[in-house]
C-alpha cells in the first residue's frame, strides 16, 4: 500500500512538518507504505481486563457516544441521533465522578446540531456542526480553543480536481496537543478526503491511498501518527480498512476474518482503538478493539451489548470511550478502564451547565 500526502495549492509538507516536529520530543459518526500487514488474530474478548462504566446524559437516555478523552480525563461526546426531530447535541463531561451536574453543554452558536468530537490536552475541542436536522444535513467543521467559550467554523478547499458535494460534509475527528485537527471532507460524488489542519496557521495537508475510493483521518497523536480507516479498491480485501501513519511508513490494520476495520483513535503510545464488524446484513456485529505494534489486537466487548460495541477514543492512560446498543435498542456512553484501575461511583442528578459561546467562519 502506497500513502501519499499532498498539499494542493497550499504550503509544503516541509514547512508543515517542522512546526510539528519542533513542538515534539521526537472519524457515530456515520459512515492512508512502507510498513504493511495486518496485526495478529484478536485476542480473547478483553472483559476481564477492563471495567465498564455506562455514561448517559440524562437529556437523553436513548442515544449517547462518548468520542473523546483528554488525559485528563475529560470526555467529548454528544446526545442525540441526528435523526428528523432527534438532533445531535454536544458536550463534555467532567472527571473524576462523571455525574450528571458533570456535563458541560458545548454547542455552537446558532446550529441546530453540534457534535464534539475531539480534545487535547490544553483546552482545544473540535467537531462539526449542522444549522439543520432533517435526516440529511450539511456538516461544517469546527474548533475552539478555550472549552467551547468561541467558535471557528472552518471551510476546508478540497484538493485540486475534486468538487465539492451538493450537501457539504466537513468533519473534523481529532486534535493533538499543537493543534493539528484532524478529519475529512466528501467531494460530489461522496468519497471522503482525508485532511490534517494546522490550526494556527490554517495549512491543510490532504491524505491519499493509492488503491482506496475514501480515505477518513480520524485521529492524531502527539508524534504525528495519523490512525484512520479507506476503502480499499482490490478485490478480496475488507469494505473498509484502518491504517497507522508513523515516520517509518504506514501500517494497514484489518483484523482477521473481519469484514471491516476502522481505526478511530491512537495515544502517544501509538495504541490505537477502533471498531471491527464480522458478518453482514442482519448478521452482521460490532467489536471494538485495542491494536499495539507489539501485542497485536484486543477485543473490547461491552458486557451490556455483546456484539454492539464502538470504541472511539484513548488517552494516555489507556482509558477508552465509545459506546454500544443495549437491550432495548438504545445508543449508551461507554468508559472503559483498564484493570486493576477501578471506575468511580456513578450517581445521577439532572442538571447541565451552558456556557455562552461566539462563533466565527474562516
Amino acid at each position: 500500500m502506497k500513502l501519499r500526502r499532498h498539499l494542493p495549492a497550499l504550503p509544503t509538507r516541509s514547512a508543515f512538518s517542522a512546526r510539528a516536529v519542533g513542538s515534539f520530543a521526537a472519524v457515530a459518526l456515520t459512515a492512508s507504505g512502507v510498513l504493511a500487514g495486518s496485526a495478529t488474530a484478536a485476542h480473547a474478548d478483553g472483559t476481564t481486563n477492563y471495567t465498564y462504566v455506562t455514561l448517559n446524559n440524562s437529556s437523553d437516555y436513548t442515544f449517547n457516544q462518548l468520542l473523546g478523552i483528554n488525559n485528563s480525563g475529560i470526555i467529548a461526546g454528544y446526545f442525540g441521533s441526528g435523526m428528523a426531530e432527534h438532533p445531535n447535541k454536544g458536550y463534555q463531561l467532567l472527571p473524576p465522578r462523571y455525574r450528571q451536574e458533570d456535563y458541560r453543554v458545548e454547542n455552537f452558536p446558532g446550529s441546530n446540531q453540534t457534535q464534539v468530537t475531539g480534545l487535547n490536552n490544553t483546552a482545544t475541542q473540535v467537531g462539526f456542526q449542522s444549522p439543520t436536522n432533517t435526516g440529511t444535513d450539511p456538516d461544517y467543521g469546527w474548533y475552539s480553543l478555550d472549552n467551547g467559550r468561541h467558535f471557528v467554523q472552518v471551510n476546508v478547499p478540497l484538493p485540486s480536481g475534486f468538487s465539492p458535494n451538493s450537501t457539504p460534509v466537513t468533519q473534523f475527528l481529532g486534535v493533538n496537543d499543537i493543534d493539528i485537527a484532524v478529519g475529512f471532507e466528501n467531494d460530489s460524488v461522496g468519497n471522503a478526503h482525508g485532511f490534517e489542519y494546522y490550526i494556527p496557521t490554517g495549512q491543510v495537508l490532504f491524505t491519499s491511498v493509492e488503491g482506496s475510493s475514501s480515505v477518513t483521518d480520524a485521529a492524531i497523536n502527539n508524534h504525528d501518527q495519523v490512525a484512520g480507516f479507506f476503502t480499499p479498491t482490490a478485490s478480496g480485501a475488507q469494505s473498509v480498512e484502518g491504517f497507522l501513519t508513523t515516520r517509518h511508513g504506514t501500517i494497514t490494520l484489518a483484523v482477521p476474518g473481519a469484514s471491516s476495520t476502522m481505526a478511530t483513535g491512537v495515544n502517544d503510545s501509538g495504541e490505537v482503538v477502533g471498531v471491527y464488524t464480522t458478518g453482514s446484513g442482519s448478521t452482521a456485529q460490532n467489536f471494538g478493539f485495542t491494536w499495539a505494534q507489539n501485542g497485536g489486537f484486543t477485543t473490547i466487548d461491552d458486557p451490556n451489548g455483546m456484539g454492539t460495541t464502538t470504541v472511539n477514543g484513548i488517552n494516555d492512560r489507556g482509558d477508552l470511550v465509545g459506546f454500544y446498543v443495549d437491550g432495548d435498542g438504545n445508543t449508551d456512553g461507554m468508559l472503559v478502564t483498564p484493570n486493576p484501575q477501578q471506575a468511580q461511583n456513578i450517581t445521577n442528578s439532572p442538571q447541565s451547565t451552558t456556557l455562552t459561546a461566539t462563533a466565527t467562519t474562516m
